[in-house]
């Protein structure tokens, strides 16, 4: 809450990708629990029934927060357009957020990567985002908040994990030359990096990645939850993050440390 009383995000619109499931779905609800109204794109007609929970807790908030679903394939170049223009219809000519969380992950031995299987990643991770800013961008309301969420494995090497590792190195590359790049217009741009987080992505981890990770996870030994990554979006959504720009967050327990 703000200190007037009303909800920091009060009379924000916001697009979150990839919002039908775990730390997209979180989010998405976080930001409409602090007053936002929120975009959020699916792909697949099996996440239509949780999605639709997902809007009606939203619209009952009673917060002035409300929520659309918009059925998209983001590795579709034309989805961006598609899912700022439903946006627009729906809440008005202006975007304050955008929180780039949808993605994909792919474990694979180096040997066995094939030219698709980099097409299939990186089309998602990394092009998607630069089609979305590309797209939000000419109604973007400063102050703008650009919201990407890449991973602590964008830092750290796991084994069998390179094309999705390096897919969110590149996404902490676009975090801080959109930052540069847009800081004059007043907008922000930041990186959320999650480590291990209890999600259905987790099931393609191996699991010895993921006892090494817990064992060496200062807060607990535990493995994170999307409890634990979503506020750390909404802070950097409002204005209380005014100053940070072109930063990435560890938000992992410790396990790593910037």
């Amino acid at each position: 809450m703000s200190l007037q009383g009303a909800p920091r995000l009060s009379g924000k619109v916001a697009i979150v990708t990839g919002g039908s499931r775990g730390i997209g779905e979180r989010i998405a609800l976080e930001l409409a629990q602090n007053g936002a109204k929120v975009s959020i794109t699916y792909t697949s007609a099996g996440s239509e029934a949780r999605l639709n929970d997902l809007i009606e807790r939203i619209n009952a908030l009673d917060n002035g927060s409300s929520a659309i679903a918009v059925k998209a394939d983001l590795r579709d170049p034309s989805s961006p357009a598609k899912i700022v223009a439903e946006t627009i219809q729906n809440f008005g000519e202006h975007i304050d957020i955008l929180v780039n969380n949808a993605g994909v992950e792919l474990v694979k031995p180096l040997q066995e990567i094939t030219v698709a299987d980099f097409g299939f990643v990186y089309d998602l991770n990394v092009r998607a985002p630069i089609l979305m800013l590309q797209s939000v961008l000419p109604y973007l309301r400063a102050p703008g908040r650009i919201i990407n969420i890449g991973s602590v494995g964008g830092r750290y090497g796991f084994k069998q994990l390179s094309v999705y590792c390096s897919s969110k190195s590149a996404l902490e590359g676009l975090t801080r030359c959109w930052a540069a790049e847009l800081g004059s217009s007043g907008h922000t741009v930041n990186c959320v990096n999650p480590g291990p987080v209890q999600t259905d992505l987790m099931d393609n981890i191996p699991k010895e990645t993921i006892a090494m990770q817990k064992s060496q996870t200062p807060i607990q030994n535990r493995i994170g939850t999307v409890e634990d990554i979503a506020p750390v979006v909404a802070w950097l959504a409002s204005e209380e993050s005014r100053w940070i720009t072109g930063q990435v967050v560890s938000a992992s327990g410790g396990w790593a440390m910037y």
